[in-house]
């Protein structure tokens, strides 16, 4: 039978029972204490009355009683404690990372403002929807070193490689469409993210790109890219993001480029016809020898991460180390202690008559 453990899991220490079923017969003291009471005790002497002896008997009589009770059942919750073996010690836990770097690589660009998606069943933006579902896959992988790129007309490290999830969250959380030039620069942004995964002590190296568009900036062509990142050993996961057909795009200014809005800050949509090329994602996702996925909603995107979770899957090398205190002689001696106190004040100054 495995040990009942009551302390807190993130706590060093380590407090549980070796036998904790024995713990069941503590439910004995309370019914053996109330059958007592039901019966009572026989009596020594038989009157017609007891108006005489009222005189006699004193309230320390009673409360002694109750006292000495109270000793004997304490005294048998302890032994049935000592019998559950209480245990107290320290556990340590070791955790070895994985050793599976992956930089997640997103599209800012203003197309990732078009409301194609839904967040808890509202409406979103493909920004919103993506930084989301990211979101979920980060906090699955809590072993694994994680990097986010976001790029536009050009790329911008939002986070490098770090096993600080919760401060790699705070970024994700502040990436904002505009932030650079608009764009989509998805060559020079691989390559910026493999550049990253440069570290031959990890056991394996993920690149996961999200875009809504085709390259139309940056320097470096995406077939390059791939190129140099399947001579790196990277596994390419590509995800073409975005409906067909008629959706609330934004409208921009044809002169700065920007999104437009209303006297109350609101971005202005209308609605318009979009599509995605597939074609051009594919083959550089085949030339870098990954895989390609389109995701045209929000649970089609959730799926595809879902799939990227279980092909990317974590070794994890737990070592747990323990050392426990048995406290069955010190509760056995607890409970003998408090019979012997019993004994003694029943045979003293709390001895009863004849």
């Amino acid at each position: 039978m495995h040990p009942l453990n009551l302390w807190p899991h993130n706590s060093p220490w380590a407090f549980s029972f070796a036998h904790p079923w024995f713990l069941l017969l503590l439910l004995l003291v309370p019914l053996i204490a109330w059958l007592r009471g039901q019966r009572g005790a026989a009596a020594a002497l038989v009157f017609s009355s007891t108006a005489t002896l009222q005189a006699l008997g004193k309230r320390t009589s009673s409360r002694a009683g109750a006292i000495m009770r109270g000793l004997l059942y304490l005294a048998l919750a302890i032994l049935i404690f000592a019998l559950a073996r209480p245990q107290l010690g320290k556990s340590l836990t070791e955790v070895e990372a994985s050793g599976i770097d992956i930089m997640v690589v997103l599209d800012v660009s203003g197309s990732m403002l078009t409301k194609d998606f839904t967040v808890g069943g509202d409406s979103a933006t493909r920004i919103d929807a993506i930084r989301e579902v990211t979101r979920k896959f980060i906090e699955s992988r809590p072993n694994d070193r994680i990097g986010i790129i976001a790029f536009a007309g050009r790329p911008y490290v939002v986070s490098p490689l770090t096993l600080d999830h919760d401060w790699l969250l705070q970024n994700l959380e502040r990436v904002r469409i505009g932030l650079v030039e608009d764009g989509t620069a998805i060559g020079s942004a691989m390559a910026s993210a493999a550049n990253r995964l440069t570290d031959k002590k990890s056991k394996s190296r993920a690149m996961v790109l999200l875009t809504d568009g085709e390259n139309n900036a940056g320097k470096i062509p995406p077939k390059t890219a791939a190129e140099a990142i399947k001579a790196l050993h990277i596994q390419l996961y590509a995800i073409g993001a975005g409906s067909n057909g008629i959706a609330p795009v934004p409208v921009f200014d044809q002169n700065t480029g920007r999104p437009l809005t209303d006297v109350a800050g609101n971005l202005l949509y209308q609605n318009q016809r979009v599509q995605f090329n597939e074609a051009g994602l594919k083959e550089v996702a085949q030339i870098a020898g990954g895989q390609f996925f389109r995701a045209t909603d929000t649970d089609s995107l959730e799926n595809i991460y879902g799939d990227i979770d279980k092909m990317e899957k974590s070794t994890v090398s737990v070592k747990k180390y323990q050392q426990y205190r048995d406290l069955f002689p010190a509760c056995l001696m607890a409970g003998a202690g408090v019979l012997l106190a019993e004994l003694l004040l029943s045979q003293t100054i709390w001895k009863k008559l004849p």
